[in-house]
């Protein structure tokens, strides 16, 4: 049996190098993404040995603040959100050192300028230059990095943009994002992010998949019936009632993660596990999708918004009860698809993709599920139906992949009872406290674009939405489901005219 390895805390040893020292440049640094995610995920990546000692963290937005005064804030985030045993006071000064602010306008060429200055005082030409901005400023500061000459590399270092979600809010503007990108750096240099794909349960399907034969041999339209890819959440919109009354769940999960997942469920054996290689067959698999006419969109679609109810005993707004949401707001906060990957290995298998605020648990998987077994031999016996075999990838909140299936119940007749085989992460590794976004970080810093998405994929993500959202200008009804619940009874409806059910959650 292989020796847990103290420092990377995984059974095995760890072998990743440190990546190269760089300059990371955090647009939008007053943001939450900031504090709650990235500095942390950089902080655990030094914490692992990952992170060079001479790698500098800059925050770049227009609020007035000191580099001191900066690396406090972040240091009481993190120190008060981290589990007593998991921060490290002289590990954190260590990594302050490198922690610096930059005051200034995206729209302002001298915050450009002072730029350069840090990157030319660093010692190192890498840079990173993260956008967690608004939407709306991804174009823009990409423009103005690449006439600051800030985008140019060289033999010395690298230069990268890393592009946070929502990549436009449909087709039309996604490929407009993609153009004004390219004109200011190649595509080997944009690093366009979904943290679903840092999630280590996700990046293990494709492990599992090509690595055990025994899967691939009914990774099929022969023996699969159907695959169910669940997101809920059991929080509502919280202060995010503005962006979420022009965007919508369907933008906000669907072309993204939901799609991801779907790709990575799907895809082809890819030549090998390089960037284009597994990229350029995920491409394929969302490419694949049918597009549906509008008439086809509707059926094949639910629609929902959480009303008032209740969560673990205690009253919870409905979602037009929200800060910042429209009284009468159709905003779905709720979606139900159905979609249909035509080629050789999918014809005929539905995909249902579900996804949700305000549900009853905090849950995302996919559920697979394959074709019942034949009835004939229980037919004079007191079984009534056979359940059937579903495998279950758990990407969250309990990491692990299990199997459902039937055995019969001990006693003197024939009963049988649904049974479950499978691991889960904690059992098998030791699991170091992270926050989803460092093995994203790491790859972006060793400019490893395997997790990251193309330009063909994300454009292909719009194509297969963009039916259901033409489709809802015109019928933008919502069906109300209570918060707490698994949303609306239509979406139950929804797989009960297919002859299916949805997955019990939890």
């Amino acid at each position: 049996m292989a020796e847990k390895d103290e420092k990377s805390g995984l059974i095995g040893k760890n072998s990743a190098p440190a990546a190269p020292p760089a300059s990371l440049f955090l647009f939008g640094a007053n943001g939450d993404l900031v504090k709650r995610l990235l500095v942390p995920s950089l902080y655990n990546l030094r914490r692992d040995g990952l992170l060079a000692e001479g790698t500098k963290v800059y925050g770049v937005d227009h609020n007035a603040n000191t580099d001191e005064a900066f690396a406090k804030r972040l240091a009481d985030f993190i120190r008060e959100n981290s589990a007593s045993s998991s921060f490290d006071d002289k590990l954190w000064d260590s990594f302050a050192e490198g922690i610096g602010y930059i005051e200034g306008d995206f729209l302002d060429d001298g915050t450009y300028e002072a730029i350069a200055e840090k990157i030319k005082a660093s010692g190192s030409e890498n840079a990173v230059f993260y956008l967690a901005t608004a939407p709306r400023f991804f174009a823009e500061v990409a423009t103005r990095l690449g006439k600051a000459g800030l985008l140019k590399e060289s033999e010395k270092g690298f230069r990268r943009v890393v592009i946070e979600k929502p990549f436009g809010s449909d087709l039309k503007t996604a490929q407009e994002l993609n153009a004004c990108l390219l004109k200011a750096m190649s595509e080997e240099q944009i690093y366009r992010i979904d943290h679903y794909l840092g999630k280590e349960t996700v990046q293990n399907i494709l492990v599992s998949r090509f690595s055990n034969g025994l899967f691939e041999s009914f990774w099929n339209n022969h023996y699969i019936d159907h695959v169910q890819i669940t997101a809920s959440e059991i929080v509502g919109v919280e202060t995010r009632g503005n962006f979420y009354e022009g965007t919508g769940t369907l933008r906000d999960m669907v072309p993204n993660h939901l799609f991801q997942l779907l790709a990575m469920v799907a895809m082809e054996p890819p030549a090998a596990f390089g960037a284009d290689a597994v990229r350029g067959e995920k491409a394929k698999v969302v490419g694949a999708i049918r597009p549906w006419s509008k008439e086809e969109a509707l059926a094949n679609s639910v629609r929902g918004q959480y009303s008032a109810g209740k969560f673990n005993g205690k009253d919870v707004p409905g979602y037009r009860e929200e800060d910042r949401v429209a009284k009468d707001s159709t905003t779905e906060t709720f979606v139900a698809l159905k979609v249909m990957v035509d080629n050789w290995r999918w014809v005929g298998v539905p995909f249902y993709l579900r996804t949700g605020k305000r549900m009853s648990v905090r849950d995302t998987e996919i559920a697979i599920c394959f074709k019942p077994a034949p009835y004939a031999q229980f037919r004079d016996t007191e079984v009534d139906r056979l359940r059937p075999n579903y495998l279950l990838i758990q990407i969250q909140p309990d990491e692990g992949i299990r199997f459902d299936l039937q055995a019969k119940r001990p006693g003197p007749t024939l009963e049988i009872e649904n049974v479950q085989m499978g691991f889960a992460y904690k059992d098998f590794f030791k699991m170091q406290p992270s926050t989803g976004y460092e093995t994203l970080v790491y790859d972006c810093l060793i400019g490893d674009q395997t997790l990251f998405q193309r330009a063909d994929n994300i454009e292909n993500g719009w194509r297969a939405v963009q039916p259901f959202l033409d489709a809802w200008k015109d019928h933008a009804k919502v069906e109300f489901y209570p918060a707490g619940d698994d949303g609306p009874k239509a979406a139950e409806d929804f797989m009960q005219k297919d002859g299916r059910t949805w997955h019990d959650l939890g």
